[in-house]
This record gives structure tokens, sequence and C-alpha cells, in this order.
């Protein structure tokens, strides 16, 4: 999708065989190169074909929050680059650049074509307005379930909607008069609310039923992340102005796709893909969950979290849906 795509950015570009790339939430592991090197390999093959003659030159800037290990990416450079200059797809040089992107990152008309993976479904802050008359208005869930209320989902959209907007204004002055982004994040089925929070949010009501959590603070804990669907993301895009929408997709993904069932030489039953969907969000949500409810729940959380997704796994498939989007600037 993304080589299909950028067909279009290369052959619009003025070119000068110099591009400027910006990973946007880039995180710190060699993830972050896989998709440095990704890039590099579809636009060397793209400019290739389209016979410009000298090899594209790069300058990669990897962004995410100020507290972001950019260290543990930094080790892995000059291995990188030596493998980049054996593969001949081009000069490359990678930049740290830390900051929030809903707001300004970089110079106007600066940036060439913008890629942000798994970020963009993080919101900028919880809902805030999730309380009436000091009541908590999601009593004991921690995000949009079933039994939340029409106001809770109203709250947890018009923040999507004011960062989203925002991702959207900043990135309009920083990209190029012919860039293009490529955004994929987590959404949903237009009436699906089943998520990983509210799975979590099932186990957290079990353990303050039985006195190991405060129901006060499930209660006062609201999740700041939101799952749009399609006609949500295409409704923003338009009214926001900015962007012309070239393409947009979802793809499914079971909870525990990156588990590598085809290279083991054993049965993968439901539990083991229990304590694999459990270890794999445990990395990504504890820090927040610790925030709420203390360090000493954790491996409780979490081994109950592990038994209820095998559970689950045995009556209903588990599927994120991916949306997949890709946009270029409008004059």
């Amino acid at each position: 999708m993304l080589e299909e795509n950028m067909i279009l950015l290369v052959s619009r570009k003025t070119f000068n065989g110099f591009w400027k790339i910006a990973d946007l939430g880039c995180s710190s592991g060699p993830n972050t190169l896989m998709v440095v090197s990704n890039i590099m390999n579809i636009v060397n093959k793209i400019s290739s074909k389209l016979n410009h003659g000298i090899k594209p030159t790069f300058q990669f800037y990897l962004n995410d929050l100020f507290e972001n290990d950019f260290n543990t990416i930094f080790k892995l450079l000059p291995d990188f680059y030596q493998q980049k200059k054996e593969e001949n797809v081009g000069e490359c040089f990678i930049n740290a650049t830390p900051g929030n992107f809903y707001g300004r990152l970089f110079p106007n008309n600066y940036i060439d074509f913008f890629h942000s993976s798994y970020c963009l479904h993080w919101l900028s802050q919880a809902p805030k307005n999730l309380a009436k008359n000091a009541e908590p208005l999601n009593k004991g869930n921690i995000y949009i379930s079933k039994t939340s209320s029409p106001s809770v989902y109203e709250a947890y959209y018009k923040q999507f909607e004011r960062d989203f907007k925002y991702f959207l204004k900043s990135r309009f002055e920083e990209l190029a008069s012919d860039g293009m982004m490529v955004l994929t994040f987590i959404g949903r089925e237009a009436t699906n609310f089943t998520s990983v929070q509210g799975v979590v949010g099932m186990v957290l009501n079990d353990v303050v039923q039985e006195g190991l959590v405060e129901e006060e603070k499930l209660d006062l804990f609201d999740f700041p992340a939101y799952h749009p669907n399609v006609q949500e993301v295409r409704q923003l895009i338009e009214e926001e102005g900015s962007f012309t929408l070239q393409n947009i997709k979802t793809l499914k993904m079971a909870w525990d796709a990156n588990l590598e069932k085809d290279n083991v030489d054993y049965v993968v039953d439901s539990k083991m893909r229990g304590e694999f969907i459990a270890k794999y969000h445990r990395a990504v949500y504890e820090p927040l969950l610790i925030a709420g409810f203390g360090e000493n729940i954790m491996d409780e959380l979490f081994s109950r979290f592990a038994k209820m997704i095998a559970q689950l796994i045995e009556i209903e498939t588990l599927e994120f849906t991916n949306i997949v989007l890709f946009v270029t600037k409008d004059s």
C-alpha cells in the first residue's frame, strides 16, 4: 500500500534527489529502523523506474515524546548505516525530533513525507468532562463500553476531534506543497466497542469486588485513547479542510497476530495465546495503569487478564480494526 501511493508522491515531487521524511511516534526499538529501511527501498525503487538517474538522499526525523529512549535507536545506527550503504539505495541521515505531535514540530513547508503508525488513536489527554455533579459518567469502566452512556462516547469523540484536527493543521503547515502523509491507527467497526481496554476494565471490576483496588480509583480512571470508525475519520479530514484523502482502507488483525504460530513445533492453545496477548499489552499499558492503580496490583491484574482473554478466545474472534489512510496537501 505504501509503494502504490508513494508513486503519486515521487511522480509529482519536484525532484532534486533530496527527501525530508518524518516518522511520528517512532518509539525506541528496531521497528523504527524497519520503517526507515522500507521507505528508503520504496523511494529508490520508484525513482529507478522513473529514470531519475541519481540515487536519492534521505533526511529522516524520528519523533516521539520527550521521554522516549532515543539512545536505543542511536546505538543501532552504525550497523544500519553500513547495511544501507551495502544495499546502495541512497545516502541516509537520521535525526531525533522529540516533542508532542499534537502541535508544531518543524518549520513551514519543510517535510516531504510524514509517516505515523499506531499512534493517532492515543489522545493528548483523557476527556475532561466525564463527570457530572462530581459523579463519574463512566462508572465501572475505563473506556467506552456497551454500558457507557452516549455522553461518554461524545466526550471521547470530541477529544479525538480536537486532537486529530490540531494534528492535521500542524502537519499542513509543515508539509511541502507536494507533500503526503500515510497514517495507520487502531479504529473500530461502526458499532463495535469491544477493546483491550474493555477487557482490562472487566478485570479491574473483579479486583474491586474483592477489595484489591479501591472502587474510586476505577471510577476516576479514563483511558486516553479513542478508536474512530472510518466515517468519523473521513468527516474530520473533510471538515478540517487541509488535505485531500487519496485512499483509506481498513485491515483486520488478530490481537495475537505477532505470535509466530508457524515457527513452533507444538500446539498454541488458548492459554498460551492469552498469556502472549497479556504480555504484549502489558508492555504498552502498564505505565498508565500504574499511575492509576499502583504497581503492586500489576502482576495480579495481567495474570487475570491473560485468563480472561483465554476464555474469550474460545467464544469470539478478537481482532483489531486498523485504519490506513493516505492524504495529500491541498494547495
